[in-house]
């Protein structure tokens, strides 16, 4: 999101944004342009100027001033996003589940199995929160919710831009910058160009600490004294977008985009947890980390009209790829010292080599879209809007587990030195058709009903394991042949050909299909000009999936059933907007660690969540205040076991209860809150603006197991507060500010590395077998001024 956004002349902001001055936001939430108080959906909305205000500079900046939304990150570019507690604390593994909620860029989904993309979106629009299935309109990518992305489009009548520079300083770390333009160019009558580019720098505030220790089992010792560095977690993100906007004729017009973004990040944005070997934002890593996280994105939209009917063609192309470094030298350690893990490495001499473990990935993604749909006229009694939809995207996955020096033998075949290779293709189609009719019984009634048919085929081919020197059980030694056969049953058989480049041989070739419906039912009255009310049952789906392991079965799509009272009302100055739901999940994709510490999606679970959400704005004269809030209670309906049966009974052979009914949902908290005061006023013949912002997020579980909750412990709960002022005048802004101006240390995820058997037994230096425990912390204060000047 925008840290540091401009506003353009009044002609190019009418229709893209809350206007200080005005209770209308439009926003495209039901692929038509409506006012957001007429739109009978819970929905959230931020414009360009409100995003300024609020100092958004990244995806985590503007999801806590939207209530029903929680994020849970490990770093940039790695975010999963959740509305309404529909999450059950999947590890975001690259072959498991799909995300529940789908991230949209204009009109194209940009959601991939990492997450969302980490768009720095300058120059946005603004960004839309739709809670809840969308159901009809938006389908697979969207069961529990949808996160639009909506940029400011190319305007042919003028010429105008902005330039603007941001200088900061992170709390206990280092001075970082923004630097961010757009130009809007008329090419032609009727024509427009707008080009946009930024920078931004961020300053680290994690130390890597000495450190250093000795692996029980062979007595080798490790120290990470060229790694030590303050600050070490900063961050380079820079991009560019580059639209056209280009009226045919009185109905026909086309607007292509280009807009591409590389991120480059150091260090790990984790905290180590206090008590262990280090004290506050300190960790102890003794290997490399980092990623570069690269991608670029072709779109085009053609809008127009057959007769008075609305015609939409949509299509998109995006091409993502991120490298990464991780240090995955805890588990080694840990391992050793519980079996003698570091015994089973040696050279080709057969001398012990050290056993510390280190990961590198290249994840390389490909993601095309087209959309067609039409819509009858807006203000007939019966309204229409319907069209086809397909997707594909693939996940060519290479993660390297490496170990230097290790001997030939166990090393996996084609590299230098991995002790495991992930070599795999994932590819996941999806293809709906879909229609949404609006009766207007009366001027006040309308009755809404839609209906979506889905369907996904979706496959996963390549090779993961070890070699089989090291493991007669998996990698190599469960590469497949041709009679069906493994090489660990059939050593002389023909094997399966490499699917996947880059792999010693084929151990995965899966895939699994379904179609399906989903649908949406809406009334909605409309009291008078000033009051909404209505009821909504709508359903959302996620496909189904493989797992890797050849024993285990795919995986099935799982679904949200949504029930929804709400009501939009406008006083005067005065905004209430809210909603009371209901959603049941049913047949959870729960995804945890099995055997050989592989992730594991069983269709084990049923869930309820009810809730609250509401928001509410005043304003009056140069005084204004926004506030909103939700409450979640999201609990497991059913026992969960180990292995899923028809009668959730965890008692049968070889099962076993992972957590009871009435356990809470992970990741979202009951309660979440946030306050917005602002005051304008002249000063000289500038405007002035002092702002106070508040945010609240309650406990929230860190895994659906209470015993492996136990272990990772609760998130606690934590509030922030921002503070900002500034003046403006019609050309120059000038802007001091403070985020998490008190310095708290809020947590937004929280991972070990350990041995799962015995994680969290021992944490004492004197028999380590415990594990590393890593908390991802929200950014301490930041302090900064920014500048711009439009033209």
């Amino acid at each position: 999101m925008t840290s540091t956004a401009f506003a353009a002349p009044a002609m190019a902001q009418q229709a893209a944004d809350a206007d200080a001055d005005s209770n209308v936001i439009v926003v495209t939430a039901q692929k038509r342009e409506q006012n957001l108080q007429d739109v009978p959906i819970a929905i959230n909305a931020i414009g360009n100027e409100k995003l300024d205000q609020l100092q958004v500079s990244e995806l985590q900046d503007v999801v806590k001033f939207l209530p029903s939304v929680t994020i849970q990150q490990g770093g940039p570019g790695f975010a999963q996003v959740y509305f309404r507690g529909v999450a059950s604390g999947e590890n975001a593994n690259h072959s498991a589940s799909l995300p529940t909620v789908g991230t949209y860029l204009d009109e194209m989904p940009i959601t991939t199995i990492q997450g969302a993309l980490d768009l720095h979106a300058y120059d946005l629009a603004r960004v839309e929160a739709l809670a809840g299935p969308q159901g009809t309109l938006y389908g697979a990518s969207s069961m529990a919710g949808t996160l639009k992305l909506v940029t400011n489009a190319p305007d042919p009548s003028g010429l105008y831009g902005s330039v603007g520079v941001e200088l900061n300083n992170v709390a206990h770390g280092d001075f970082g910058s923004i630097y961010e333009g757009f130009v809007n160019v008329p090419i032609a009558e009727g024509a427009a160009a707008r080009l946009v580019g930024w920078y931004r720098d961020d300053g680290g505030y994690i130390d890597n600490i000495q450190g250093a220790r000795t692996f029980a089992s062979s007595g080798i010792r490790q120290s990470n004294t060229a790694l030590v560095e303050k600050n070490f977690n900063d961050a380079e993100t820079y991009g560019a977008r580059l639209a056209l906007g280009i009226d045919l004729d009185d109905n026909w017009t086309i607007k292509p985009t280009l807009m591409g973004q590389v991120q480059n990040t150091q260090g790990s944005y984790s905290q180590e947890r206090s008590g262990q070997t280090t004290g506050e934002l300190q960790t102890v890593q003794y290997n490399p980390e980092g990623s570069r996280d690269k991608w670029i994105q072709a779109a085009l939209t053609v809008e127009g009209k057959i007769g008075n009917w609305d015609v939409t063609a949509t299509g998109g192309h995006l091409r993502r790829k991120t490298e990464t470094q991780l240090d995955y030298s805890d588990y080694a350690y840990f391992y050793d010292a519980l079996a003698g893990y570091g015994n089973y490495f040696y050279d080709n001499a057969g001398d012990l080599v050290n056993p510390n473990q280190y990961i590198e990935g290249v994840d390389t993604y490909r993601k095309s879209f087209g959309e067609l749909r039409v819509a009858s006229p807006a203000d007939a009694p019966v309204r229409f809007i319907g069209g086809l939809f397909a997707q594909r995207q693939s996940h060519i996955i290479d993660q390297n587990y490496i170990i230097d020096n290790i001997a030939d033998s166990i090393t996996v075949s084609g590299t230098d030195s991995n002790i495991w290779l992930t070599m795999q293709k994932r590819v996941d189609r999806d293809y709906a058709a879909f229609g949404e009719l609006t009766y207007d019984l009366t001027e006040k009634l309308s009755l809404t009903g839609g209906l979506r048919y889905y369907k996904f085929d979706n496959s996963l081919q390549g090779f993961f394991g070890f070699s089989d020197g090291y493991s007669s059980r998996t990698g190599e030694a469960a590469c497949l042949n041709t009679d069906g056969t493994t090489r660990r049953a059939n050593p002389s058989g023909t094997p399966v050909p490499i699917l996947v480049d880059g792999s010693p041989c084929t151990n995965v070739d899966k895939s699994t299909s379904d179609t399906g419906f989903i649908h949406k039912l809406n009334a909605t009255y409309k009291v008078n000009d000033d009051v909404l009310l209505y009821a909504t049952w709508s359903r959302g789906f996620r496909p189904g999936g493989i797992n890797r392991r050849g024993t285990l079965p795919p995986y099935g799509s799982d679904k949200l059933d949504n029930y929804e009272l709400g009501w939009k009302t406008t006083f005067g100055a005065f905004r209430w907007n809210g909603a009371v739901f209901q959603e049941d999940w049913n047949n959870i994709q729960l995804s945890f660690l099995g055997a050989n510490g592989l992730t594991e999606i069983r269709n084990a679970g049923i869930s309820r969540i009810r809730g609250v959400e509401m928001d509410a704005g005043f304003r009056a004269g140069g005084f204004s205040i926004n506030t909103g809030f939700s409450y979640n209670d999201a609990q497991i309906r059913r026992d969960f076991c180990a292995i899923a049966n028809a009668t959730f009974d965890c008692s049968t052979s070889g099962n076993s209860l992972l957590a009871e009914a009435g356990s809470r949902l992970p990741v979202t908290a009951k309660l979440k809150g946030n306050a917005i005061a602002r005051y304008e006023f002249p000063v000289a013949d500038w405007d002035g603006h002092v702002q106070f912002a508040v945010n609240h997020i309650g406990s929230r579980k860190s895994d659906l197991r209470p015993a492996q909750n136990a272990i990772k412990g609760d998130l606690g709960a934590y509030t922030t507060a921002d503070f900002s002022v500034g003046v403006k005048s019609d050309l120059w802004s000038i802007e001091a500010f403070a985020t998490n101006l008190f310095d708290t240390r809020g947590i937004v995820n929280t991972g070990v590395q350990c041995l799962e058997t015995v994680c969290g037994t021992d944490v004492t230096p004197a028999t380590p077998t415990g594990g590393a425990f890593y908390d991802v912390l929200i950014k301490p204060r930041l302090i900064g001024v920014k500048f711009s000047r439009d033209f």
